[in-house]
């Protein structure tokens, strides 16, 4: 079905959304098949796909975002939780599908200054998302170029079996909350061969937020993600803040990182519940990225109550307590890191679980500064070019760890159990010890091999 035999025309000249839409109905009503845009650029609103559908854009068709507010309805839909939110029908949305993909090698452009400056304007304006699909089943997107999203990318919410392969997303460093993928309480997804350059986070796994996350959605699970470039945006690739239903059997493998704040950021609160487990991450590469590895469950957002970033008080535990376990990072060379090496934080009544690192290799940049930096936390705020810093962790394991021009010690463990480190190396010397155990029970350090120039090899106190 070419969608130019629906009048569609690719003059960039009207808008062409019914006969998109026109196409897209003519093509599900026979039962199936494809939907052709051949070369040429088409001025669209909201399109809404149907199964059994695969949208094909050929090389040289780009899909531009109408920039008329009436042409994205107000809609309704549910989105972190709680409950259904006011937002913008997508430029491309499906719900309830079975079998639609995305394919080709055009482009689908958002247009997304226009609401980028009415979201300056006005905070509380609804944006579209790019392209947002909701409990649909055998999704694929394949090839195609996105770019300019006026919110979020690509956003799968409750699918399952998505295979995302080939995508290249382009938003500009400071475009406000321009997502690459977020796949959201999804099962069976996979990423592939992808290059995500965004203003927000590249990557982001999420399974709803609180009360409704728990209640309603499923967990995130059983997601692989290879052979990807990420390149600016707030995080490479991120689990949270909102895990409420959970996120378990992760593996990232095979990708490079190049200047994102974060590289690899798992984040939660107390109030967000659930457990974010079984995560594997290997064979990666990163280059300017402020903090290559952080855990941190004092994560600041969503208004946080004063208690909820109270990291001295033992609050009780139930099911609002989130927890983090089983963590695995190897084979990771990461330079000119600006701000720490690695950063975990967990709470003092749940301690973050079960984190090995082995076979990495961190080189912070001796020429990064305080000027400019962000947040870490609420609660611990490490100094420029600090080493790893681990804050209550039970079962922290490292094998053959290199920390390169860190200031002060290369690993600071404080309020945690069970620490094993086996051949650390610290060839920068700095004021202080190489490594400090502060209120540690049940440590084995061996192998230290660090500079001439620190204080001592071990500080024990506490």
């Amino acid at each position: 079905f070419d969608v130019t035999a629906f009048g569609a025309r690719g003059d960039r000249a009207d808008v062409q959304t019914a006969e998109f839409q026109s196409a897209i109905d003519a093509c599900a009503a026979g039962g199936g098949g494809t939907v052709v845009v051949p070369a040429g650029t088409y001025v669209v609103g909201a399109i809404w796909l149907r199964s059994n559908i695969t949208l094909h854009l050929e090389a040289g068709a780009t899909l531009m975002g109408s920039e008329r507010e009436e042409d994205f309805p107000v809609w309704r839909s549910l989105w972190e939780g709680p409950g259904p939110m006011q937002s913008r029908v997508p430029l491309l949305a499906g719900e309830g599908l079975e079998n639609v993909a995305i394919t080709g090698r055009g482009t689908i452009d958002g247009n997304g200054a226009v609401w980028w400056e009415r979201h300056a304007r006005d905070h509380d304006c609804p944006r579209p998302w790019l392209i947002r699909l909701v409990d649909c089943r055998n999704v694929l997107v394949e090839g195609v170029t996105l770019r300019n999203a006026p919110f979020w990318t690509l956003s799968p919410l409750a699918c399952e079996n998505v295979t995302i392969q080939g995508v290249t997303i382009v938003n500009p460093a400071d475009s406000p909350n321009t997502d690459g993928v977020n796949p959201d309480s999804c099962r069976n997804v996979r990423i592939l061969n992808c290059h995500i350059d965004v203003g927000d986070d590249c990557i982001t796994l999420k399974s709803g937020k609180e009360d409704d996350g728990r209640q309603r959605f499923k967990a995130c699970e059983n997601i692989a993600i290879s052979n990807c470039t990420l390149v600016h945006g707030h995080g490479g690739v991120v689990i949270g803040s909102e895990v409420s239903g959970s996120v378990r059997n992760v593996v990232i493998s095979n990708c490079v990182f190049i200047g994102t704040d974060r590289g690899i950021r798992l984040k939660a609160r107390r109030g967000r519940g659930g457990v974010v487990e079984n995560i594997r991450v290997s064979n990666l590469v990163m280059e300017g990225v402020l903090c290559p590895i952080v855990i941190n469950l004092f994560y600041g957002c969503g208004n946080p109550s004063p208690e909820s970033v109270d990291d001295r008080i033992v609050r009780p535990v139930d099911s609002t307590t989130p927890r983090f376990r089983r963590l695995r990072f190897s084979n990771i060379t990461a330079t000119d890191a600006k701000y720490a090496a690695m950063y975990v934080l967990g709470l003092p009544e749940m301690y973050v679980e079960d984190v090995a690192l082995s076979d990495v290799m961190i080189q912070l940049d001796k020429n990064s500064s305080e000027s400019g930096k962000p947040a870490m936390s609420p609660v611990v705020e490490p100094h420029c070019r600090s080493g790893c810093i681990v804050r209550n962790t039970r079962g922290l394991v490292m094998r053959n760890v290199e920390i390169v021009n860190q200031l002060g010690e290369a690993l600071l463990v404080t309020d945690s159990e069970a620490v094993s480190v086996a051949g650390l190396i610290a060839p920068t010397a700095s004021p202080g010890p190489a490594v400090r155990l502060r209120g540690v029970r049940d440590a084995d350090i061996r192998g230290i091999r660090a500079a001439d120039g620190f204080d001592c090899g071990v500080n024990v106190s506490g």
